[in-house]
């Protein structure tokens, strides 16, 4: 085979490599937004997009990558053909673009997208839910009524934040719907360089509540992007002295 027919061959076959990536990059997106539209509930969607959306995005660009390379290779063919040194550096050149693509899309969904995620991921746990029974809509009940309806074992878990609880009820009929989550979902904006990227790395309870009076958190933020660390004294509500008095209270206002 000489350097006209390996030519020829490798444009058929960059061309054919090139619509595949696309279309296993639009297969990995699709199937992803098959899955989303199957899940019967706001939970159920707020998990997948939580865990898996931001990585089946940098998986549909990477393949955009790969379709670039290709695409750029089939590109100029007057000119590789002159010399095989041209045809080095056009693979090079490819190979470039195609790195600085998928560079700038894993930058952009690190630092810029958590902002548009943690605002999909907010209307997915915020938006009401409807009690299956009578179609109404239920109430998201605050941290301190929400203690009343969970058990010991799931307060703990709060009280530690390894994991928070939504607990809703419907006030007329007192049915109730109790979701668990991942402790601190998401991230906060950065005050120094202005992403997304400032996230809870430590807490500690400086003073603990009593039943008069509130205790007090130190919480530790670090911003992956630019080191930054921010440290806030938050309050801890005083413990509710009966949990029974909540729940009845709860009940008359219903």
């Amino acid at each position: 085979m000489n350097y006209i027919e390996f030519l020829n061959f490798w444009y058929d076959a960059a061309l054919v490599s090139g619509f595949t990536m696309l279309g296993l990059g639009a297969l990995n997106y699709l199937i992803f937004k098959i899955n989303f539209a199957a899940k019967k509930t706001y939970k159920e969607k707020f998990d997948l997009v939580s865990k898996k959306e931001t990585k089946r995005l940098l998986q549909t660009h990477l393949f955009i990558a790969g379709a670039l390379f290709f695409f750029v290779n089939d590109a100029f063919t007057q000119d590789i053909e002159l010399s095989p040194v041209w045809f080095i550096v056009r693979m090079f050149v490819s190979f470039c673009i195609a790195v600085l693509y998928g560079y700038v899309s894993y930058l952009v969904l690190q630092f810029h997208y958590p902002v548009r995620l943690e605002k999909k991921l907010k209307k997915l746990r915020y938006t009401p839910r409807i009690n299956p029974k009578n179609g109404k809509e239920m109430i998201l009940l605050n941290e301190d009524e929400e203690d009343a309806y969970l058990d010991e074992g799931m307060q703990a878990e709060e009280s530690t934040f390894s994991c928070d609880y939504d607990v809703w009820i419907d006030e007329s009929t007192g049915d109730t719907h109790i979701e668990k989550y991942e402790g601190h979902v998401g991230a906060l904006e950065c005050d120094r360089c202005g992403f997304q990227t400032l996230k809870l790395s430590n807490e500690e309870i400086i003073r603990e509540p009593t039943e008069t009076e509130d205790g007090e958190i130190l919480k530790e933020y670090m911003c992956s992007y630019c080191h930054r660390i921010k440290r806030k004294n938050v309050p801890l509500l005083k413990k509710i002295k009966d949990r029974s008095e909540v729940s009845d209270h709860l009940i008359a206002e219903q």
